[in-house]
Formats: C-alpha cells, sequence, structure tokens
C-alpha cells in the first residue's frame, strides 16, 4: 500500500473517531479544509510540520499517527 494512500485513511479514522469534521480538523490543524480532504484522498502528501499539526489537533503524537500508518501499510502487504 502506498504511504500516501495509507495515511489518508488512517487520519479519516482518527478524525471520525474524535468525532470532528474535516471543516474542524483543518480549523484545529490550522490548515486548509481542502487540504485535509485531498491528505484523506491519498492525492497530496503532508509535510512533517503539518504531520505534528494534524496530531496535535486529534490530541496524538505524531509518532503514534505514524505507527498507525506503518501498520497499515503492513496489513495492506499482508493481504497482497
Amino acid at each position: 500500500m502506498d504511504p500516501g494512500v495509507a495515511f489518508g485513511q488512517v487520519l479519516r479514522g482518527l478524525r471520525r473517531e474524535a468525532g470532528l469534521s474535516q471543516e474542524q480538523l483543518a480549523f484545529s490543524a490550522e490548515i486548509e479544509r481542502n487540504f485535509v480532504s485531498l491528505i484523506e484522498r491519498g492525492v497530496n502528501q503532508p509535510s512533517i510540520r503539518v504531520i505534528f499539526k494534524l496530531a496535535h489537533a486529534l490530541g496524538i503524537s505524531a509518532s503514534q499517527m505514524l505507527l498507525l500508518v506503518e501498520n497499515k501499510m503492513l496489513d495492506g502487504l499482508r493481504s497482497d
């Protein structure tokens, strides 16, 4: 699985678990709502700075977020 796609899927899941809309997450992370959408769809990949902003807005550490992405990618490899 592509890392950008995995990151987007993890981000969408975390956002929904937190009960946030894309607009609410974007506001908290101080980024554009459109960019959240593009990240979630795997079209764009966030910079390290944006990863930290998103993680903070979701109340987790960037390392926890990236571990979830890594696990998602490994799960994808196992199912191939």
